[in-house]
């Protein structure tokens, strides 16, 4: 069943990007290049429906994951393969765009429900409104960290247990096209709830969603792993009040 889940997340390209708890920093893969996911980690609000999101997800689809203090929500920003001996340069970079811009002074809004098909299942997860706050977020991001930038890595650019083997081609093209796939206009915030049959998740679809809004609480960047996953945690960005 791991197998089907993963493959799920393969076809929706992007990945569940599973949050591991954060350590206050960590190395990455001794290989050239690095792999990376920027996120923003969503307060209470967020954190009380995904968690209730995903608990009713798992007793109607038992096989899917848990959302855990192991498997935090959260909100990726920025993919990108980067320079390993520019790492720090790039936390550094990242943190000054976080500090200018105090996004836990944001208030954000969730608008919807969604899933992703791949039938006979889907994975869920709740939509945010993209602001322009968030947007120029990204923007900023990208600029501070293109610098550091490289166009494209290998399979040794991922958080891999398995040598490499469990990284997908399409995975390399993915992350080397982030900014041109999923930045800007094409920039879709949310958060992954859980996995269900489409036959459910289509039901659910239908229940009405009570908006509610919610401000980021913390941020970090991770190594990714296999399907996108956001796999080992390097360095966590706190952010200012």
């Amino acid at each position: 069943m791991f197998r089907l889940i993963r493959g799920i997340v393969a076809t929706v390209a992007i990945g569940l990007g599973l949050l591991t708890a954060l350590p206050p920093a960590s190395r990455a893969q001794d290989n050239p290049v690095t792999a990376i996911d920027i996120v923003l980690e969503p307060g209470g609000p967020m954190i009380e429906r995904a968690t209730a999101a995903n608990a009713r997800l798992l007793k109607l689809y038992p096989e899917g994951f848990a959302l855990d203090a192991e498997h935090r929500p959260h909100i990726t920003l920025l993919q990108q393969f980067v320079r390993t001996d520019a790492l720090d340069k790039v936390y550094a970079a990242a943190s000054a765009v976080l500090d200018k811009e105090k996004p836990t002074r944001w208030t954000l809004k969730a608008i919807k429900t969604y899933y992703l098909p791949s039938p006979p299942i889907g994975v869920a997860g709740i939509v945010i409104e993209p602001t322009e706050d968030l947007r120029r977020l990204q923007a900023e991001l990208i600029a501070a960290v293109e610098p550091y930038a490289a166009k494209t890595g290998t399979s040794a650019a991922f958080a891999s247990d398995e040598g490499g083997r469990d990284i997908q081609d399409y995975l390399i093209g993915y992350v080397a096209d982030f900014v041109k796939v999923a930045a800007g206009e094409k920039f879709n915030p949310h958060v992954t709830t859980g996995v269900a049959s489409q036959a459910d998740l289509d039901t659910m679809l239908k229940e009405p969603f009570e908006p509610f809004s919610f401000s980021p609480a913390g941020a970090a960047i991770y190594q990714l792993g296999t399907f996108g996953t956001a796999r080992k945690a390097l360095k966590a960005l706190p952010l200012a009040p």
